[in-house]
């Protein structure tokens, strides 16, 4: 105990009249709470890291605090992302200097973000800084692949090829998120209408009906009384209740923020037959155009792995790539490594990854398992609305047998108990 409070302890310097404390006092409590939260995902550090040309390493570069503080609120949509890097690609192509093509571009801009981050990155380019550092100060907003893409453009020369090879990566990326968001927006409407429908029955359908139950002296059915309790709960502690699921959404949401729940949350997700192989296709996809992207672009292959296990969001494939990336540092091959894990790789990969290494053409390999699994993706985005339909039909036909049965068997049990005088 005495050793954890010693670290907030800091230098003292005493004067006749006044006394300084240093400013350690103030800043090791800060550095401890970042790097404790840090550790769950929270928060990150206060130094970033971005490739540094001369040497193509990553070399820490210093965010001020302002500038964390505004990328918690800064968001850069796909679609703009792909606009800007091909805007750099045209302007640099055509002999118009870095420094001049960011000014042409921000004065053309109508995101209020990409304004925000170009006023910053002009600065830190005027100042003599590479390209790929200014946009390591924004990693949150540019992510890892197009800042490594940038540093390699720097440090070969083709900065505008690889911005080109980046855009036609993202829009395909970008293609691919709006499947499968198209593919859901069926299923989720049909789940949100039932729930309506529901809602609306219970507040201000059944209350109406109830009366009649209980003014008659007859033993109802549990259907009946739980259609009861549910509507009273729902009259009486309605607001209670939508307060509760509000707070239960936002506490799974904060949860998922820590980095072994939402692993095993993820590896979960990979185990519903469903989902998983949606999730294995969607992943497999991206890492191999990622990769692909990568060693076109002149990166080495275990720097490849390794950027790409961190543009991955799913924390099972994440780990799996720095495994891969750890093995191919030993000597051994990637074929060799993923062909125990058929679960998440399919076999076809490790079959062209193994002709693909044999061939010493691991980025045309690479960018063609990544067209395969599009294709595929799309069989899977078309096929899913026809195979999630029966089943939420099946719901929906329970839900509206269960509601009919409550209500038909007590009127049904009551006219049969009914004496004429």
């Amino acid at each position: 105990m005495n050793n954890f409070f010693s670290r907030f302890k800091g230098k003292k310097k005493s004067k006749s009249k006044n006394k300084t404390v240093s400013k350690n006092v103030f800043k090791k409590p800060m550095v401890l709470f970042t790097s404790f939260f840090g550790r769950w995902g929270l928060f990150t550090s206060e130094e970033t890291l971005a490739p540094g040309p001369d040497s193509g390493q990553e070399e820490p570069v210093s965010v001020p605090m302002k500038v964390k503080m505004k990328q918690w609120f800064m968001r850069l949509s796909l679609k703009h992302q792909i606009l800007f890097i091909k805007q750099i690609a045209i302007l640099i192509r055509a002999g118009v200097p870095l420094l001049s093509s960011l000014h042409m571009i921000r004065e053309q801009s109508k995101s209020n973000t990409l304004n925000k981050v170009l006023e910053q990155v002009i600065k830190d380019v005027e100042n003599g800084q590479y390209l790929a550092t200014a946009f390591g100060k924004f990693r949150k907003i540019f992510g890892e692949l197009t800042i490594n893409v940038v540093a390699v453009g720097e440090i070969s020369g083709n900065l505008s090829n690889n911005l080109d090879h980046l855009a036609v990566n993202l829009k395909k990326k970008l293609a691919l998120r709006r499947k499968i968001v198209s593919a859901s927006v069926y299923p989720i409407f049909i789940i949100i209408a039932t729930f309506a429908i529901m809602v609306m029955m219970t507040v201000f359908l059944f209350p109406k009906i109830i009366p009649i139950f209980k003014t008659v002296n007859y033993d109802l059915p549990w259907t009946t009384q739980f259609l009861i309790f549910t509507t009273n709960l729902m009259q009486h502690h309605g607001l209670l209740m939508l307060a509760g699921l509000v707070i239960f959404i936002m506490l799974g949401w904060l949860l998922l923020k820590v980095q072994k729940i939402h692993f095993w949350y993820d590896k979960f997700m990979l185990r519903i037959p469903l989902f998983s192989n949606m999730i294995r296709v969607y992943n497999t996809s991206n890492i191999c155009r990622t990769i692909g992207l990568l060693l076109n672009s002149g990166v080495m292959v275990v720097r490849a792995f390794h950027i790409t296990s961190n543009t991955t969001s799913n924390l099972v494939y994440k780990k799996e790539l720095n495994q891969i990336a750890e093995q191919l540092t030993k000597g051994e091959k990637i074929s060799t490594y993923i062909n125990g894990k058929q679960t998440l790789f399919p076999l076809m990969m490790f079959q062209m990854l193994k002709v693909g290494e044999t061939t010493g053409k691991l980025s045309d390999t690479f960018m063609y398992l990544a067209d395969v699994y599009e294709e595929e993706m799309d069989e899977i985005t078309k096929n899913l609305s026809t195979t999630v339909e029966p089943l939420l039909l099946i719901v929906m036909g329970l839900i509206v047998g269960f509601v009919a049965i409550s209500i038909i068997t007590p009127i049904y049990g009551i006219t049969q108990h009914l004496t004429p005088r």
